[in-house]
């Protein structure tokens, strides 16, 4: 019975971190169309986030790059995800929603390829974020909800899109993390 649990123990942190070493591996597109992946980001803090030009969430733009500013130097890094599929509030094409970023709010933290975050055609980088197998499944209710990524590459916590990115749970928790060993 010992052997048992210790192989199904064994079984589950391989599971967990395959699970973990996945989402450095999942082929993305940069916000230019090139092919990449969050592989240069191991061993960093990350906030994933769904964005959008056009929401009463975009001024959110400011408090992501605030503290893009704020924590970039530590090992933490904000990652912005494109999402046309709540109310079309992000219309534009990959070289719009650049410019805009850069011209109305100073981004200076990546972007990537407009994605799906729900559905069928869901990205898989959010099938791993938000799916059936993640710690906080379920499906993305509107544009900047944000998940945060410790260095080890696990989902540690959830926010909503009304979670500002430099309100203290927020902060404190990206604090956390990049103190985490």
């Amino acid at each position: 019975m010992k052997t048992i649990l210790i192989l199904a123990s064994l079984m589950l942190m391989t599971a967990i971190t395959a699970s973990a070493e996945s989402i450095y591996n999942l082929k993305l597109k940069d916000i230019d169309g090139k092919d990449t992946s969050l592989d240069a980001y191991k061993g960093k803090v990350l906030l994933i986030v769904n964005v959008a030009s056009k929401c009463g969430y975009t001024k959110q733009y400011t408090a992501l790059e605030a503290i893009q500013q704020k924590f970039q130097k530590q090992g933490f890094t904000v990652l912005g995800f494109p999402c046309n599929q709540f109310g079309g509030q992000e219309p534009g094409s990959n070289a719009e929603i650049k410019q805009f970023c850069s011209s109305k709010f100073n981004v200076t933290f990546p972007l990537f390829d407009k994605i799906d975050v729900n559905g069928d055609q869901r990205s898989p980088l959010y099938t791993a974020l938000a799916g059936k197998s993640s710690p906080f499944p379920g499906d993305i209710k509107w544009n900047f909800g944000k998940f945060l990524i410790g260095k080890d590459g696990k989902i540690l916590k959830r926010f909503g899109s009304s979670d500002t990115p430099d309100s203290p749970e927020v902060t404190a928790a990206i604090e956390a993390a990049l103190a985490a060993k």
